[in-house]
């Protein structure tokens, strides 16, 4: 059976590949991913991985996947400058927030989709700290302008919830779907 990962996130590839799934194929969704007028996150990133699975026309495995950092009822998605990000670090700063991120495994017509919500605290940001981690560029296309897989994991103290799922794919879920469509996993046993 081939899998193809429907994302260009080398951290999704890499997520993959610790539990021994290396995709056939890589292919980015090419969708609009604005939110809508008064869309709330979880929402939000359910659609966006509905809509990316269904914009790829293949007829292997195909798993999409979005991520969306909130506070509150707000969307804090990829920074589009500097100064976006500056905002969002200094809205994170000393607070918690919430990454939302939703996976989708399509065959055919059939679609599962399974949505992984976990809270993460940030430590009070110095002047310092926010100007050194923008200068690092590690917020660069990343959802509320941080990586917590990166430099960004100084910033917080606390998480409740999946590591993976903030970094971009919460594997446990992941892992279930997988097997849920019969994709040999390769801790599944002498068989797989």
């Amino acid at each position: 059976m081939r899998l193809i990962l429907g994302s260009g996130s080398a951290r999704r590839r890499d997520l993959l590949a610790q539990i021994g799934v290396v995709p056939d194929e890589i292919l980015a969704a090419d969708i609009d991913e604005t939110p809508g007028a008064g869309e709330l996150p979880r929402p939000y990133v359910e659609r966006m991985a509905r809509q990316k699975a269904q914009a790829i026309a293949t007829d292997d495995l195909l798993l999409t996947a979005d991520t969306v950092v909130s506070l509150g009822r707000r969307i804090l998605g990829k920074p589009a400058d500097r100064a976006e990000a500056t905002k969002f670090l200094s809205q994170l700063s000393g607070r918690r927030h919430r990454v939302t991120t939703s996976v989708c495994l399509r065959h055919g017509d059939l679609l599962r989709q399974k949505t992984v919500q976990s809270r993460v605290r940030f430590k009070r940001l110095s002047d310092l700290e926010t100007t050194a981690y923008l200068n690092s560029g590690e917020w660069l296309g990343k959802a509320g302008g941080y990586a917590i897989q990166g430099i960004g994991a100084a910033f917080v103290p606390e998480i409740s919830g999946s590591y993976t799922a903030i970094v971009g794919l919460p594997l446990t879920e992941t892992a279930g779907l997988l097997e849920s469509f019969g994709y040999p996993l390769p801790y599944d046993g002498p068989s797989a």
